[in-house]
């Protein structure tokens, strides 16, 4: 996904002269050709985040379109109030394109981790998320973001699916169960693991990588088939990032609507652990065999 983003990224610089690039150190290599093309519009502030953002915010209102670019932890948790005013305060927009996600950097520790990010962004106003789940999706959304001048977050993964799906800014039906069947809705990377651990399960599956905003609309249509057929629906919301994020939106998308609802993401409680990524996903319960546990002991 990182390379998919330097590379689109490059491109939109040689093609659209109101793109910029604003980077703090992180990937200042990779964008070293593009720098040298354009030296008014890569600009490389160095390990200062909250200015990255803040040059970005005075980007934007030149009527530039600024593309931020670090890691979830360092362009989010660390430059949340640049987001807030510089941005937010100010009604300028910009893209802000993140690697790391919730522990792709756990080998480096808690200061390379941010399951929070989106939650973060939840308390700010207008804010569209992309979560791609495979790096083919990665150059449309990055384009389209490109084009207006909206606030934007790309949250880019190391944690990928098998394949990409590249229309699904809405709810997409990837696996169909019965009329009345659970539907559990997979964010981004998360939809691999969820379809390994609902083998055999009578669930519908759907997938979105655009959480922000949430499509209200598919979700209500899918649930109503469940309460067309007389049931109770269930809903399980897996995301990448912390568990719940999304509860709130889900429960006002169903208001009025009498339904069961389970929210798995990455857990409030601090592993102090290093390790892989895919031992953090075992920990938190979002490997294959935790998510069928978790799921069937919900559906019972």
């Amino acid at each position: 996904m990182r390379d998919a983003f330097i590379d689109t990224a490059t491109a939109l610089l040689d093609d659209d002269p109101r793109t910029a690039v604003v980077l703090a150190d992180i990937s200042a290599s990779s964008f070293a050709p593009a720098a040298r093309q354009h030296p008014d519009r890569v600009l490389n502030v160095g390990i200062r985040e909250q200015l990255m953002v803040g040059v970005a915010g005075g980007l934007a209102l030149t009527g530039l379109r600024p593309i931020v670019h670090s890691y979830a932890t360092f362009a989010v948790d660390r430059a949340y109030e640049q987001l807030k005013l510089d941005l937010d305060h100010q009604g300028v927009g910009a893209v802000v394109v993140s690697v790391g996600a919730s522990y792709d950097g756990a080998s480096m520790g808690r200061t390379h981790m941010s399951p929070g990010d989106v939650a973060l962004l939840d308390t700010l106003s207008d804010w569209t998320v992309h979560v791609p789940g495979h790096p083919a999706e990665v150059p449309g959304l990055l384009r389209a973001a490109a084009r207006h001048d909206e606030r934007v977050y790309l949250r880019l993964s190391t944690q990928v699916n098998d394949l990409p799906r590249p229309a699904a800014g809405q709810l997409t039906v990837v696996h169909r169960g019965g009329a009345d069947a659970p539907l559990v809705v997979a964010v981004g990377p998360m939809l691999h693991p969820v379809l390994h651990a609902i083998t055999g399960l009578d669930v519908t599956v759907a997938y979105t990588h655009t959480p922000r905003p949430f499509d209200v609309v598919g979700l209500r249509e899918l649930v109503g088939a469940a309460t067309s057929a007389g049931a109770v629906p269930a809903v399980v919301l897996v995301e990448p990032y912390l568990a719940g994020t999304s509860s709130a939106l889900l429960g006002a998308a169903l208001g009025g609507v009498p339904h069961r609802s389970l929210a798995l993401g990455v857990g409030r409680t601090d592993l102090r652990r290093y390790g892989e990524p895919a031992d953090h996903a075992r920990w938190h319960g979002l490997d294959p065999a935790g998510l069928r546990r978790s799921i069937t002991e919900f559906l019972g």
